[in-house]
């Protein structure tokens, strides 16, 4: 069974050093590199980001067409001076001086076109992709969590950079393309213009182009897809080994993952080879064609020279008009595919942008004052990330301002999203989530984000410095109260013993600090954030019994004068909060403070009672009616 599985996801190797059922990186590939060639709706939403750089669009055209007219011009003059101008009368001097002159002239345009080309439509290009990303950027700051929720990041990051990056080509491709249609018909116009028979003569060689094409590209296609495929799960599987770098030392996979990885690397140097085989094949085909239609040209032409029918002027120009034929042609074919991949991206980054904000402020919404009480009220909140399946039932409760109350219970029994509700990152079903004495869905959100800060489990540390990661969310702090902010919760000294103190560069998430040094900037943040509520979720359960002593200390200070909320696991973490709310199942089993919560004989008592640390030590017993029950 697991050698069927192997072999139908299709990179096993053929020597069968891979491990049984163990794999590195996702199988799953869900985006189309390849859309349809034209789509009207994607150009449209396109260039409402090229429009204000219509002018700039327009003097590329421009110059694309005389870059593609001197193209054509050059053998016509070239032609002239050989018929008219190699003559040693007056007239052929004055012929070949005139010959010369357009011949300057044209090349001096062609230069000049091209620079203008080149110069605009790259600019042009940055310019739109950089309102691209921009408008991407801020769109992907105001979704709801539940789409992130959702997303893979990696698939959002392949839209910012990958996509984006496609657009670019296309962009500058497409103005290209114009030039390369001219051209060709120019080359062909100009070829029958000088000689009707000799130009169709020629021209025979293009069907066969057109079936080695017919043949080529749905191959071609095929195998491009595939090379991207590969890619996608190499790059997936190398991602995943980085990040995960310390569990696969930790569990000694360093051997298994290199082999499970050569396997995807393997394949994908063979989905590459094909697709290289497949880009280049087109190169000898149009150089064999090009040679055949020059030896008709040079035999035919110059049969037709000899018996007077022709021109030695009109031969030469069939011979420079025979040698850039193709070039179009090939850059046509290459525009296409990228046409194709320009259409599947602009796709998904419309799918990106046309992503449904659910979170936004009413259009009468008020600023939250900054002296407002810091009141907290749940009013009857139902909620659920399905609605179907409620996370939170009928909750109510109300923390006084200045109070502070803590929320416990099992894993699963809505704390956190209670606390989500808070800070309106959802919005409730049913009732109302109160914050001094407004519905937080009648405030603006800036405002909200203001007056609560959060510290969470996991403290999530900025590249930057550590400066600039304690004023992050007041960066008009200035460096003396973020001195201060990290004096009061017990930071201070560790950040000087760091080599540039306050000016230390951090790693990826803060890596080179402990998780209780991070912990403890993220406490200095919040204290400098100066906000009225303070939410800490789980901000002590991974540390050790010190560094909880020291964060402890620091929430002294930074709870006085603040309505605080905190959610906590260890019951000897919340015993001196002012009041203690149990959740269960998503409603609350029981409040009050410690001694009235121990009086009233309930689960807290009895937890407390025998010494259990957390309420996830508790195993489920039975399941009714009334919710799972705890022994």
């Amino acid at each position: 069974m697991s050698e069927e599985l192997e072999v139908e996801r299709g990179d096993i190797r053929d020597n069968g050093r891979r491990p049984p059922r163990a794999v590195v990186g996702s199988h799953r590939i869900e985006e189309d590199m390849f859309g349809r060639v034209f789509d009207r709706s994607i150009v449209m939403r396109i260039w409402d980001f090229v429009r204000p750089y219509r002018r700039q669009l327009v003097i590329s055209v421009i110059a694309v067409l005389v870059f593609t007219a001197t193209q054509i011009a050059i053998p016509l003059i070239i032609s002239y001076a050989i018929d008219n101008g190699l003559t040693a009368d007056a007239a052929g001097h004055a012929a070949l001086r005139a010959a010369i002159f357009a011949f300057a002239l044209a090349i001096g345009l062609n230069y000049a076109s091209a620079w203008v080309q080149e110069s605009v439509v790259g600019k042009a290009a940055e310019n739109v992709l950089f309102d691209i990303r921009t408008a991407m950027f801020s769109h992907l700051q105001d979704v709801s969590l539940s789409f992130m929720d959702k997303t893979e990041v990696g698939r959002l990051m392949s839209r910012l950079q990958g996509d984006v990056n496609a657009m670019q080509e296309f962009l500058e491709t497409s103005v290209l393309s114009v030039g390369d249609i001219v051209l060709l018909f120019g080359i062909i116009g100009s070829m029958l213009w000088l000689d009707l028979k000799l130009g169709l003569l020629t021209l025979c060689v293009l069907p066969v182009l057109f079936l080695v094409r017919v043949f080529w590209l749905p191959r071609a296609r095929s195998a491009f897809m595939a090379a991207h495929v590969s890619n996608s799960v190499t790059n997936g599987a190398l991602a995943e080994a980085i990040h995960g770098v310390r569990t696969v030392q930790g569990m000694d996979r360093q051997s298994i993952n290199f082999t499970l990885y050569d396997d995807k690397v393997q394949t994908n140097l063979l989905a590459h080879r094909v697709a290289s085989k497949y880009a280049q094949v087109m190169v000898p085909v149009v150089d064999t064609l090009t040679g055949i239609a020059m030896a008709v040209v040079v035999v035919v032409g110059g049969s037709m020279v000899l018996g007077e029918q022709l021109e030695v002027g009109i031969m030469v120009a069939f011979l420079f008009y025979i040698q850039r034929f193709f070039d179009p042609i090939r850059s046509l074919t290459m525009q296409y595919s990228v046409m194709q991949r320009a259409m599947a991206s602009g796709q998904r980054l419309i799918d990106v942008l046309d992503v449904p904000v659910d979170i936004e402020d009413a259009p009468d919404a008020i600023t939250l004052p900054h002296d407002m009480d810091g009141a907290v009220e749940f009013r009857n909140v139902t909620f659920g990330y399905d609605p179907a399946t409620p996370v939170l039932r009928n909750v109510s409760f109300k923390v006084n301002p200045g109070e502070t109350v803590a929320l416990v219970g099992p894993t699963g029994s809505g704390k956190s999203s209670a606390m989500s509700l808070l800070n309106r990152f959802y919005d409730v079903q049913d009732g109302q989530v109160l914050i001094g004495g407004r519905d937080v869905r009648d405030v603006t959100q800036a405002s909200l984000g203001r007056e609560i800060a959060m510290v969470l489990q996991e403290p999530f540390l900025f590249s930057g410095t550590l400066l600039e990661n304690i004023r992050f969310n007041k960066t008009e702090a200035s460096k003396e109260d973020v001195i201060a902010a990290a004096k009061a919760v017990g930071a201070h000294d560790f950040i000087m013993a760091l080599p540039e103190g306050y000016e230390t560069v951090m790693g990826e998430r803060g890596g080179t600090l402990s998780l209780g040094q991070r912990q403890l900037i993220s406490f200095a943040r919040a204290l400098v954030a100066d906000a009225r509520i303070l939410v800490l979720d789980e901000a002590t359960a991974s540390i050790d019994s010190y560094t909880e002593m020291l964060i402890q200390k620091a929430l002294v200070t930074l709870l006085t004068g603040r309505t605080g909320l905190v959610i906590a696991h260890r019951l000897a973490t919340i015993r001196d909060a002012d009041r203690i709310i149990v959740l269960q199942a998503g409603e609350v089993l029981e409040q009050g403070s410690h001694a009235q919560l121990m009086e009233q004989d309930g689960l807290y008592a009895q937890l407390y009672n025998v010494n259990y640390g957390s309420f996830d030590d508790l195993t489920v017993a039975k399941v009714d009616a009334g919710g799972p029950q705890y022994s």
